[in-house]
């Protein structure tokens, strides 16, 4: 999760706050997603791999990477008290994706991995949506602040917001879920049921297990 931020103070502290339009005041980057297939050997595997989970011989990693910039509006009503109407989130999104295979890995373990990636990039496909979902609900929001230096103090509450932000994505996408169901329905790619199936069958359920219950009539 990282933060990020704008502080914009353009207006003098009795002027109203305007915000931008809508377009403007939230922007969402999303960057393409990155991908490395890399082979290695069991024996004396890379430094920059990440540890195999016990009992597996290959791994799909898979980093959802966010950063929020926030810009506030501020109207001082004393020395050391503003009140910053938050007028524009701008969020860029990434997702790096690196498949690790060691030497002589069978076709059924690769296409296994590559489930695994797949799951990743379907939850990708939308993320612009959800990031501007949250982005939008911040947009109009007034934030308190207090203190001797309130630049500093406003720059705080802006990075925190823009924390805020980014950790509130972060949560809603959690493809987590839906790679484990993969993992229990493929027994690990060790069961043969191919990994097609078992990628569109774990989408299916997830998003099944996700639905809140009916109400009761």
């Amino acid at each position: 999760m990282l933060g990020g931020l704008f502080f914009g103070c353009h207006a003098p502290s009795d002027s109203p706050v305007t915000r931008p339009a809508r377009e403007t005041a939230v922007v969402i980057r999303k960057e393409p997603v990155v991908f490395v297939s890399h082979t290695f050997e069991p024996a004396a595997p890379p430094a920059d791999m990440p540890p195999l989970p016990a009992g597996e011989n290959a791994e799909c990693d898979s980093n959802f990477l966010s950063r929020a910039s926030v810009r506030g509006q501020p109207r001082k009503s004393d020395a050391t008290h503003v009140v910053v109407t938050i007028t524009q989130v701008i969020m860029t999104l990434k997702l790096d994706v690196n498949i690790w295979l060691p030497a002589g890995a069978t076709q059924i373990v690769a296409d296994h991995e590559e489930g695994h990636r797949q799951i990743s990039e379907y939850y990708y496909a939308t993320a612009n949506k959800l990031a501007e979902r949250i982005a939008g609900s911040y947009i109009g929001k007034r934030l308190e602040v207090s203190g001797a230096d309130l630049n500093a103090e406003t720059a705080k509450v802006l990075l925190q917001t823009a924390g805020d932000i980014t950790s509130e994505y972060n949560k809603e996408l959690n493809p987590n879920p839906t790679q484990l169901l993969y993992d229990n329905i493929t027994d690990h790619s060790r069961n043969g049921v191919t990994a097609k199936d078992a990628v569109d069958n774990a989408l299916k359920n997830a998003a099944i297990e996700a639905e809140p219950p009916a109400p009761n009539p």
